[in-house]
């Protein structure tokens, strides 16, 4: 029998749902809730009891960034959620640059790098994705988009002036000067949606008079796991869920220095008594740096640990698509792989 399977009853919880913060390394990392693994613990897969469990609580939303707690899953499942935000929720992107004109400094390859990875807003659900033996592309799978900007200098500018802002007219190239310029029908189908980059405000270029920009772009359909510039997401990520327990009545100097070894706003001190005693108010904060650790007569008074099916997770898009609809979008391409999965042992079954 296994140390695990030999520990006592009431720590038996602890190694099934809680990963402890020790000073020399983490315990509890694997999932060994698993089918016969834990006498007296049922942990055959039910249906009934996942769907009482599990819940997903909104903590914080607004345009581009969104923060939800998913609870009552595998890590498993919560990593394919978030690998499929990065890589698998399609987009749109520049993927063909046609540059008829580049006098500037910066080489056409360099430049087409820099127009592909800036973010287009345009909703992918409305567009298919492009027949690879297409060519030209057509209103149902490409979005034309047009950078034509020249430089001059300005007439007006004073005399003793060495700003460029003032010596120079368009010498800033920026994201906001790319158009859109619609093909077949798009200009009636897409009237009320303002197709063009995310951000105008995005540096492409720095031209000087007589320089000049010709170039006409195209975007098309696409996963971030083919190329990154397709990855509506800044950043997907997660983290288990603090959870901090103090082992003792902690007071006067040594509450003030707990107080310090977390993030503000982890533990408060509380008058009681007329003693200033520490108190754990929202370990959701802190950021297990286990800096309580290397105090020696606080250690073994401070029990650190986090939550193991309890996944705080932190969404931020890129702006093409609202967070919100990026999750939605995500759990829909798992559905799909499940159902393809389930699809494909059916057929296997069959043969």
């Amino acid at each position: 029998m296994t140390a695990k399977m030999a520990a006592p009853m009431s720590n038996v919880d602890e190694i099934r749902d809680r990963v402890i913060l020790g000073e020399f390394g983490v315990k509890n990392v694997h999932t060994t809730d698993y089918p016969g693994n834990y006498p007296g613990y049922d942990d055959t897969w039910d249906m009934e009891k996942f769907k009482r469990n599990f819940k997903i609580d909104i903590v914080h939303a607004d345009e581009n960034t969104l923060e939800f707690d998913m609870i009552g899953i595998d890590a498993a499942i919560a990593n394919a959620f978030r690998r499929i935000l990065l890589a698998e929720v399609p987009t749109m992107a520049i993927e063909k640059v046609f540059i008829y004109n580049n006098t500037s400094i910066i080489q056409d390859e360099i430049l087409s790098h820099r127009l592909g990875l800036v973010p287009i807003k345009a909703d992918p659900r409305l567009f298919e994705y492009i027949n690879s033996e297409d060519q030209e592309g057509t209103e149902i799978d490409t979005i034309q988009l047009q950078l034509k900007v020249k430089c001059t200098r300005n007439p007006r500018a004073p005399k003793d002036s060495s700003d460029p802002k003032e010596l120079y007219l368009n010498h800033m190239v920026y994201s906001g000067d790319i158009k859109w310029l619609p093909i077949g029908n798009q200009a009636d189908v897409f009237a009320d949606a303002k197709i063009g980059p995310v951000h105008e405000d995005i540096l492409l270029a720095q031209l000087r008079p007589g320089q000049e920009l010709d170039i006409v772009m195209h975007c098309v359909k696409g996963i971030g796991k083919d190329h990154a510039k397709f990855s509506p997401v800044a950043t997907a990520s997660y983290r288990l869920l603090p959870e901090i327990t103090l082992l003792q009545t902690i007071e006067g100097e040594q509450a003030e220095r707990l107080k310090r070894c977390f993030s503000p706003g982890v533990i408060e001190i509380q008058n009681v008594n007329g003693k200033k005693v520490a108190k754990v108010v929202n370990s959701r904060l802190d950021t297990c740096s286990r800096e309580v650790l290397r105090h020696d007569d606080l250690k073994n008074l401070v029990k650190l640990g986090r939550v193991r099916d309890h996944f705080i997770f932190s969404v931020e898009s890129t702006g093409i698509l609202p967070p919100d609809v990026l999750v939605t979008e995500a759990i829909n391409v798992l559905i799909s792989k499940c159902q393809k999965f389930l699809t494909e042992l059916d057929a296997a079954e069959m043969d």
